[in-house]
């Protein structure tokens, strides 16, 4: 049977792969129309007991383009997000902070467990009890959590600082058959109270801000189904139910969240990223991992993982289905940049993907130009803001005397980059004729154009062409 499973999955997977880009483009034609692009910020805030939940507009008409949507939790110390699921796939970012999360996929075993483990609490101090549940997962500041559409999860902050997640929501995936929407499904608590709102928001955007202002899933539940469900009592059932609830989507846990779990090791983490960094590529049959199994997360934030790197300008780092073969199913990916003072990122086009980048730290100056060469963005981002690149747009940002950093959300497990600038660019792929045709320009300045930058994706920003006009005036 786990062998018929097995093929069943390999097969779908196949058609998955195939059909997704066409049912992408058929869902979302004609939304892109974009003349004007601008940096976007929270335009609802919820809050909750231990926390808050900050969203983007949804029915904003280039999240309505790139087929996503963006929410930011801030989880206080000893905070739990409530279990719930999605009907899309979900990758989040930890900007800050550090926890752990669970995630329950139906059938799949019970590998945490303990024979004896020590409790206080309703049962009376000194109580012994069995538990046992599903794998849990570290993560920290800088890693990447992938979760797939469906799977029920939750998030708690071990740390004494903040929790900043920030997540992407991908309602444009094949995975997603309702409508466009983004939908979150509690199964506890009830999230409700505590919304402030600005600006106006209205059609999808105000079922967004429902998920986190109304009942959990057993609320619509008879209390008498619930409790010969679950053989419990009817005050348990109606504790299902949390209509009393009124902490919201995130609570307090004032002695600090006590689950099964291994301990942690921050160098063992990082010598496993070190091995599986060389056993990833062709040799992959595509099997080695289950859903139940699968690796979720991979930290972007360390400065040995870059897979660009300019000592003078700064860093590269993605992750995609190669280095976390999950991607590969949910069908997105992510990157992560790190620009230094007075540098420049090559510009570029994304081929395959719409990138939804959030500012983490820092100011630039971004320019996004359409297939006209019109210039739909020419504007200076700052921390909090996200920019929506559509697909094939070019896309261009430099930095003066701020420390840029971002990380950026693709819909596509392996997007890839095209630079118009640099050593691998499609210029330098260029004829020396070709160019000085194309330009009008001599075949000296052409070669000037075509090798003058030895760099691949992030230049040093040192005044070079004003420098340069100084000569050529001279």
């Amino acid at each position: 049977m786990g062998f018929s499973w097995l093929c069943l999955s390999l097969s779908f997977l196949v058609v998955f792969h195939c059909t997704f880009a066409q049912q992408r483009y058929q869902q979302q034609q004609g939304q892109c129309q974009l003349n004007r692009l601008n940096p976007q910020e929270p335009t609802v805030r919820i809050q909750a007991e231990a926390g808050v939940t900050e969203l983007w507009d949804q029915n904003n008409q280039q999240f309505q383009c790139a087929g996503v949507s963006l929410i930011r939790h801030v989880i206080q110390s000893r905070g739990l997000l409530l279990p719930s699921y999605l009907n899309t796939p979900l990758l989040a970012y930890v900007e800050r902070g550090r926890g752990f999360f669970g995630i329950m996929n139906s059938g799949c075993p019970e590998t945490f467990q303990s024979s004896q483990q020590f409790q206080q609490g309703e049962r009376g101090s000194g109580s012994r009890f069995q538990d046992r549940h599903q794998k849990i997962g570290q993560f920290r500041q800088g890693d990447i959590i992938a979760f797939p559409a469906g799977a029920a999860h939750w998030a708690y902050n071990e740390g004494n600082e903040e929790l900043v997640l920030v997540c992407l929501e991908d309602s444009g995936n094949s995975a997603n058959q309702l409508d466009q929407n983004s939908r979150r499904f509690f199964i506890a608590g009830n999230p409700q109270q505590g919304e402030q709102q600005q600006g106006q928001q209205g059609g999808a955007h105000s079922l967004r801000k429902e998920q986190f202002q109304s009942g959990n899933v057993f609320r619509g539940f008879e209390l008498d189904l619930l409790m010969e469900a679950f053989g419990v009592s009817r005050e348990t059932a109606r504790k299902l139910q949390g209509q009393e609830d009124q902490r919201g989507h995130i609570v307090n846990i004032d002695q600090g969240l006590r689950v099964v779990r291994p301990p942690y090791s921050q160098e063992q983490e990082e010598r496993e990223e070190r091995q599986q960094q060389g056993q990833y590529g062709p040799s992959m049959n595509g099997i080695e991992e289950t859903i139940c199994s699968a690796k979720l997360r991979q930290n972007i934030d360390n400065p040995a993982r870059a897979d660009f790197y300019n000592p003078q300008a700064g860093r590269f780092t993605t992750v995609n289905s190669f280095t976390l073969p999950i991607l590969s199913f949910l069908r997105l990916s992510a990157a992560r940049g790190v620009l230094y003072r007075n540098s420049i990122m090559a510009p570029l086009w994304v081929k395959n993907a719409h990138s939804i980048i959030y500012v983490t730290k820092g100011e630039a100056r971004m320019q996004i130009v359409d297939h006209r060469g019109q210039a739909v963005l020419n504007d200076r981002v700052r921390q909090g803001q996200v920019v929506i690149v559509p697909q094939n747009y070019a896309v261009v940002k430099h930095t003066e005397n701020d420390v840029f950093e971002w990380v950026a959300f693709n819909t596509n497990d392996n997007a890839m980059i095209n630079t118009l600038s640099g050593r691998t660019s499609a210029i330098r792929g260029m004829p020396v004729d070709v160019i000085a045709n194309s330009y009008q320009i001599s075949r000296e300045e052409a070669r000037r154009l075509k090798f003058n930058r030895e760099e691949t994706l992030i230049f040093s920003s040192s005044g070079r062409s004003r420098q340069y006009e100084t000569v050529a005036s001279a």
